[in-house]
This record gives C-alpha cells, sequence and structure tokens, in this order.
C-alpha cells in the first residue's frame, strides 16, 4: 500500500472512530437522531475505509448510499432537528424520530436512483449544506448568547470549513489530486467532517450545561431558548 493510500485510510478511520465514539455519546444522551446520524456516518466512513484498502465495490456502494444519506438528509435536516433540543428545547416524539429517519432513507433512494435527480444533484446537496451551514451560524449566535466563547469559535470553523467541502465537492479539482499524498480532497473531507462531528458535540454539551446552569436566571433562560 503507497502512501496516499495510507493517509486515505487513516483519514477514513479518523471519521469512522470519531463518528462512531460521538454518536454513542449521543445516543447515552437520548438524542436519538444526533447518535443515529453520527454512527451512519461511522459505518459510511467504515466502508470508505475498507474500500480504501482492498477496492472492495460492496463497500465502495454501502459508502456511496450512505455519503448521499448524510449530505442530502442526514446532516441538513436530522442534524438540525437533532440539535433544537439545546436551541429550541425542542425533543420530538420516539414517533416523530422514526418518521424523520423513515423518510430521509426513501428520500436518498430516490437521490441516488432517480434519473431525474442526475444533473441536479450536486446543485442540491450544495444547497442542503447551506441550509446546514445557516443553522450552524445560529446555533454559534447560541453559543455566545450563553458566553461560550471557545465552541462559537470551534462551531464557526467547522461551518466554514465544511461549506468550502460542499461547495468543491462535486465542482471543483485540487491540482494534483490523483497523486498528492495529504492535500487532496479525500483526506481534507474526512478530517474535515470528523472535526465538525466533534466540534458540534462539545457545542452541543456547553450549551446543554449552560441552559441547566442554576445561576441562569428563568429571563436569560428564556432568552437563549427562543432567541
Amino acid at each position: 500500500m503507497d502512501q496516499r493510500s495510507l493517509i486515505l485510510c487513516f483519514s477514513a478511520a479518523l471519521l469512522a472512530i470519531t463518528s462512531g465514539v460521538y454518536g454513542l455519546k449521543f445516543l447515552k444522551k437520548r438524542n436519538y437522531l444526533l447518535a443515529i446520524e453520527w454512527l451512519v456516518v461511522a459505518f459510511s466512513s467504515s466502508n470508505a475505509l475498507n474500500f480504501f484498502a482492498t477496492g472492495s465495490p460492496f463497500s465502495y456502494g454501502i459508502s456511496h448510499f450512505l455519503d448521499a444519506f448524510s449530505r442530502g438528509p442526514g446532516m441538513p435536516i436530522i442534524t438540525v432537528v437533532g440539535l433544537m433540543a439545546v436551541t429550541q428545547g425542542y425533543k420530538p416524539s420516539l414517533r416523530l424520530d422514526i418518521v424523520l429517519l423513515g423518510g430521509a432513507v426513501v428520500g436518498t433512494i430516490v437521490l441516488v436512483s432517480a434519473d431525474f435527480m442526475t444533473k441536479i444533484l450536486p446543485y442540491f446537496y450544495v444547497v442542503m449544506w447551506a441550509v446546514l451551514s445557516i443553522y450552524l451560524a445560529y446555533f454559534v449566535r447560541k453559543l455566545l448568547g450563553a458566553g461560550q466563547i471557545f465552541h462559537s469559535v470551534t462551531v464557526t470553523l467547522a461551518l466554514v470549513s465544511s461549506q468550502t467541502i460542499a461547495c468543491i465537492y462535486d465542482f471543483y479539482q485540487i491540482p494534483g489530486d490523483e497523486h498528492n499524498v495529504v492535500f487532496n480532497f479525500y483526506v481534507l473531507a474526512l478530517v474535515t467532517w470528523s472535526y465538525l462531528n466533534v466540534s458540534i458535540y462539545y457545542a452541543y454539551c456547553a450549551l446543554e450545561r449552560a441552559l441547566e446552569r442554576p445561576a441562569l436566571s428563568a429571563n436569560r433562560r428564556r432568552r437563549l431558548v427562543q432567541g
């Protein structure tokens, strides 16, 4: 295995580990939407790792489908609704969780199989990720309102870097991308998504703690939830 393949495998393993670990942490918090989305990313990147290591077309197919799930309904819809637990104090019922996840699976099948989506799919992914970025900007505002400066900075960096990846994914090829060992698209994307998932988890926890702080006045807590 050459150096490029090793770096690709390391990047995929990093995303699989971080997404898996923090997906389980969200599961302990009983935020099932965020937990499942993070675990989907972990399973997707695990299959990407196997593809990079062995060239398995089966692993590629699984990773491709789950990548479409996350870039389409997963991150922009499932993640946003999951984050509303700490931005709006809203926790959907288990029934709604199942409906959202089921609808996301059906939507992903349409994305990857419908002929009419072929030409517009790259633009659709960019628009959907922009929806996530807009919500993350609102999430950053919530963090600032709670006095969480550090986490507002980490999420802002995650927002900017992940939106950049989304914009170049299907539209721009990094010069020498086929041969670059470190500075190639998939390494940058996998590391960026790993950072995104970790930073969102810790920012979520910070905002959760801020809302539960005993010294927080009722008025300020209401402003954090409503504003």
